[in-house]
């Protein structure tokens, strides 16, 4: 039990002592006591005023001398102000807390809850390399994974890739008419890319079409329709749906480059997936729980045979689940997948890691998911966030704008580089340190810029900025790492009882914040949110750096000052090294 756990469960004793009321410790409000007043937290009392029939002043000081007189282990003093009861907590409390936590290196971690949660994100397309905005995604979804994992979840990672369609023929295509045989190795490209190009490669060729047909009197509308290569394009969909085996070859051929490279840029930026599942093999899913739909009434069939579920009564609208010629439509595909997750791994929750502008999509797969009854629909939950931008606009696949993902992380590498040989101070490191530092750098900087922000806010990805060793930044946090880790590596660290007259402010403060990690953890969860352990991470190392820049460790006043702070800062590098690993991020020992 933590320390706001021990205030809730004394102050709801106290309440039911004082006023014969049993108050549940979940409505018990307490608050960090904010800096111009005293104490450590804040009972909110507003709330105790109507049911007590007595003014928060006369609640507080009741509450105030019951728990200073029966829970001296716990309050040393109190406050009133205002209707908020200030509790200053003893020093021993913090020490203890210390001393118990100091060499452990699973503090953080919760025992496994029993709870099974899959997590689906990435979702890449087999016609273009991974992208920037693929990136926070996956920083998204393998942050918010491994923090579940931490809380003691059991995790599943997951992973559609989009791996059929009018779009993937666009660059089969591409390639028949324009490669003369060319692959990645005979051009030396990497997989994704290649074909990513042919995809370029056809809208470019069809831009030219269409301005060709509408200079002969055709609308844009028709001019697209007609030109050539759309046209076989839509043949060869045609042809890959009815099996005919050279586009089949082709396909996989295709295919098979991309997830080569895919694997490469995953194994780059530290990602992993439990299973992948890919559209080919699901297109055709949910087409049984059409009947079961309409069987059970939650689907009507229209006079066109097209099957809908009408939605209006939840405020939406009406869906098709079903076209006229019995095909399914994407919804369909989701309902089937759901349920087919659901038997292979028995998840208690499914989190879709799905850019916002799939809210409404993602709102109607639930709900249709719960009126089917599926196992599970309760617990879907879409970890929406908003797109990554650049300082010049929006990107764009079909016009080649887009920023690859592994264009972007070697151009982290090289400003990690730049930015380190900088400060002038990696003069001892051999060539091979100094290139794994750049990457831990580089790749760091870049996956906390794209987590550190509220999911839900859209956010404009600035390279340079995010690299700035005196920001909000991973390189801040990771310099503050080294440094603890080079005063533990100069000075040893003894087993000792503490002093707990001798607390000082900055002291208790920061093992005030160390002792808060689990609870922002289980918040970070909870809320599916990241950013959470990223600024509390951030804000861990900003109160180091104010601590140690006051009070010295070596040159301490004492023995027992230096012990003392020497075990803060072990679980200081402890706890920044946790909440890093969490969000994909390496913390080096030395910078």
């Amino acid at each position: 039990m933590n320390v706001i756990e021990k205030i809730k469960s004394s102050v709801a004793t106290a309440i039911q002592h004082l006023y014969q009321v049993e108050v549940l410790t979940k409505d018990i409000a307490i608050n960090t006591t904010k800096p111009e007043f005293e104490g450590d937290y804040t009972v909110v009392l507003f709330a105790f005023v109507k049911q007590f029939k007595k003014t928060p002043e006369a609640i507080g000081n009741e509450l105030g001398n019951y728990l200073v007189t029966h829970n001296s282990d716990l309050f040393e003093n109190f406050n009133v102000i205002k209707g908020f009861l200030n509790f200053t907590i003893c020093s021993k409390v913090w020490l203890n807390f210390l001393a118990e936590n100091y060499h452990n290196n699973q503090f953080g971690k919760t025992q496994t809850t029993g709870n099974k949660v899959m997590v689906e994100y990435a979702s890449p397309n087999t016609n273009k390399p991974l992208h920037l905005g693929h990136l926070r995604n996956i920083f998204l979804g393998w942050g918010i994974a491994e923090i579940l994992k931490t809380t003691g979840n059991e995790v599943v990672k997951t992973c559609i890739v989009n791996d059929r369609g009018i779009h993937i023929c666009k660059s089969m295509i591409a390639w028949q008419l324009f490669a003369n045989g060319a692959t990645p190795k005979s051009t030396h490209t990497k997989g994704d890319h290649f074909v990513g190009n042919y995809y370029v490669k056809f809208n470019d060729e069809l831009k030219k079409q269409t301005e060709n047909l509408i200079a002969t009197g055709k609308t844009k509308d028709e001019a697209e329709k007609e030109a050539p290569i759309m046209k076989a394009t839509h043949q060869m969909l045609l042809d890959w749906e009815a099996g005919k085996p050279d586009v089949i070859e082709l396909w996989e051929k295709m295919n098979n480059w991309v997830y080569e490279g895919f694997d490469e840029t995953y194994k780059k930026i530290g990602s992993d997936f439990d299973k992948i599942f890919y559209e080919s093999n699901t297109y055709l899913l949910g087409k049984d729980l059409v009947k079961k739909g309409i069987d059970k009434k939650v689907f009507y069939t229209k006079e066109d045979g097209s099957v809908w579920i009408d939605l209006t009564t939840e405020g939406l609208d009406e869906k098709i689940v079903q076209r006229k010629d019995g095909t399914s439509v994407y919804i369909t595909q989701d309902i089937g997948l759901a349920e087919q997750r659901y038997n292979e791994f028995k998840a208690n929750e499914s989190i879709y890691v799905i850019g916002d502008e799939q809210n409404y999509h993602m709102k109607v797969l639930k709900l249709i998911c719960q009126k089917l009854q599926l196992p599970a629909a309760d617990g879907i939950h879409h970890l929406s966030y908003g797109m990554v931008e650049l300082p010049t606009g929006k990107m764009k696949s079909r016009e080649g704008t887009v920023v690859d993902a592994d264009d972007i992380v070697e151009e982290m590498i090289k400003i990690s580089k730049q930015k380190t040989e900088e400060l002038g101070k990696v003069n001892d490191f051999t060539t091979e340190e100094l290139n794994n530092l750049y990457r831990i750098i580089g790749l760091g900087a870049l996956k906390f810029f794209l987590v550190r922000v509220d999911p839900k806010k859209k956010m404009i990805f600035n390279p340079e900025e995010s690299i700035d060793f005196h920001g909000f930044t991973a390189p801040f946090i990771q310099y503050t790492h080294a440094r603890i880790k080079s005063i533990l590596r100069k000075n040893e660290i003894v087993t000792q009882a503490f002093n707990s007259d001798d607390l000082l402010p900055l002291e208790k403060d920061i093992i005030k914040h160390l002792e808060i990690f689990p609870s922002a953890l289980s918040e970070a969860a909870k809320e599916l949110d990241p950013s959470k352990v990223a600024i509390y991470v951030f804000n861990l190392a900003q109160l180091f750096n104010s601590f140690y820049a006051q009070h010295s460790i070596a040159q301490a006043e004492d023995e027992n000052k230096k012990q003392l702070r020497l075990h803060i800062a072990q679980l200081t590098a402890q706890v920044i090294k946790t909440g890093m690993g969490v969000l994909g991020i390496e913390v080096p020992e030395r910078m």
